[in-house]
């Protein structure tokens, strides 16, 4: 067996960043579109975030350290888009980090356009190529194993529409390694994006 590090997370890393992320990872990232009750437009990433049911489709996306206007947004309006991060969009995602004030609009901020929803009130990022629109289903207060509330709240929403660009759709099969997919990777500032290059395949065992 090779030596390991070994760490009690509550305890400390002892570590220049926590490995936690880079662990888990790469991730996909939440870039959450949402609307205010005062009308005002908020646009956030989140990296973590993922799908956890088929029927319905159901994701979330959790928000951490302190509570955020995606979350206050969701809380109020029960409802927000998702919306996919591409290479070409990276850095205006990025951009979209920005701690900006309550009501200041991250879509401005970046150079980017909101575009209405079917079914909700909250906007969708039109250069984004796949869309999702959401309502929620629950909100959860994280809590540790000893029952202590964490520094975490998390979003579970279910998809009610999707809007996926046509050129994605290869015989009806959406094309992941051809979208540009980005996702969060290990420490403070890397990404990786998924490309034709990274794929194989496997089939699963039958028994």
């Amino acid at each position: 067996m090779t030596d390991s590090y070994f760490y009690e997370p509550a305890k400390g890393h002892g570590l220049p960043h926590d490995p936690f992320n880079a662990i888990i990872g790469p991730r996909p990232i939440g870039w959450i579109s949402s609307r205010g009750t005062d009308g005002s437009l908020n646009l956030a990433p989140y990296s973590f975030f993922n799908a956890f049911c088929y029927s319905p489709p159901i994701i979330g996306f959790s928000t951490t350290h302190a509570p955020k206007d995606s979350l206050r947004n969701a809380r109020e309006t029960r409802e927000f888009a998702w919306n996919l991060v591409t290479r070409d969009l990276a850095e205006a995602m990025n951009l979209t980090c920005a701690p900006l004030p309550y009501g200041q609009d991250e879509f401005s901020h970046a150079g980017l356009t909101p575009v209405a929803s079917r079914i909700i009130g909250a906007p969708r990022v039109a250069e984004s190529p796949v869309s999702f629109e959401c309502k929620v289903c629950d909100v959860i207060d994280l809590k540790g194993h000893d029952g202590r509330p964490a520094l975490g709240w998390l979003v579970l929403a279910e998809v009610v529409a999707v809007h996926i660009a046509q050129h994605l759709l290869k015989d009806g099969i959406y094309d992941t390694f051809n979208s540009g997919v980005v996702m969060r990777a290990g420490g403070p500032t890397a990404y990786a994006a998924i490309g034709p290059e990274s794929r194989f395949d496997m089939t699963r065992p039958s028994k």
